[in-house]
């Protein structure tokens, strides 16, 4: 009689590389279709689970995109948080204030440094979606996990820059986000815009391009509202 084959354990739902592939088929296709056009149908047939093992590690949709968010952006704030400490040592150290564009390199540099690998440019294009998302739950999600390491860079900012008015600041910031969201995000808009002209993906150029761009953008002279009130 010949020996039967021993038949191997079928993998349990709860392992942890269970979790990353949901984590990671979710990531995608939040990029791809948004929270709202992606289901847990696509997210399931995706990472080759039941829904019982993303409800066992997630429990919902929603707590899934929170956990995709916590994930990334952990790293993210613990390396921002670094590098502003840094910054106000090694100023403190020669008695002058921290650079503004020094800030704004600080805040931008570990996020963009993600277009490196295939996942990290997979979450910044999430983010990018994320970020003029419409649904009010995206946008708390995202105000929790970013929202205090924002208000740590714009304090550094106002005191870095103590003769410009807070609203300017801010709102040269909130442009900022938005070059940057839309930079990491549309891709694929630029290239239907330029058609077979545009072909240069490189994560290194689109770093140091948007860079430029920013720093450029705080550099710029302020608007001056009482000559645009006497026009017309």
């Amino acid at each position: 009689m010949s020996e039967k084959k021993e038949r191997k354990p079928p993998r349990p739902v709860c392992g942890a590389e269970t979790r990353e592939k949901i984590l990671d088929a979710a990531e995608a296709l939040f990029a791809e279709h948004g929270f709202e056009g992606a289901s847990m149908r696509m997210i399931t047939a995706r990472a080759g689970v039941n829904l019982a093992a993303v409800n066992y590690h997630f429990g919902s949709k929603e707590n899934l995109l929170r956990e995709i968010f916590r994930r990334r952006l952990a790293e993210i704030t613990e390396e921002r948080r670094r590098r502003l400490a840094q910054l106000q040592r090694d100023a403190e150290a020669l008695g002058k204030a921290v650079r503004p564009s020094r800030i704004v390199e600080a805040f931008f540099a570990p996020l963009l440094e993600l277009a490196r690998t295939e996942g990290g440019r997979r979450f910044l294009q999430l983010l990018g979606r994320t970020m003029t998302d419409p649904s009010a739950f995206v946008r708390h999600v995202l105000a929790k996990e970013y929202g205090d390491v924002t208000d740590e860079y714009l304090e550094a900012l106002y005191r870095s820059l103590p003769g410009v008015p807070h609203a300017e600041i801010f709102w040269r910031f909130h442009f900022m986000l938005g070059a940057v969201s839309y930079a990491i995000a549309g891709a694929e808009g630029l290239q239907a815009l330029a058609g077979e002209s545009f072909d240069d993906h490189d994560p290194a150029k689109l770093e140091a391009r948007l860079m430029s761009f920013l720093l450029g953008g705080l550099r710029a002279p302020l608007p001056d509202f009482a000559a645009q009130s006497h026009v017309g």
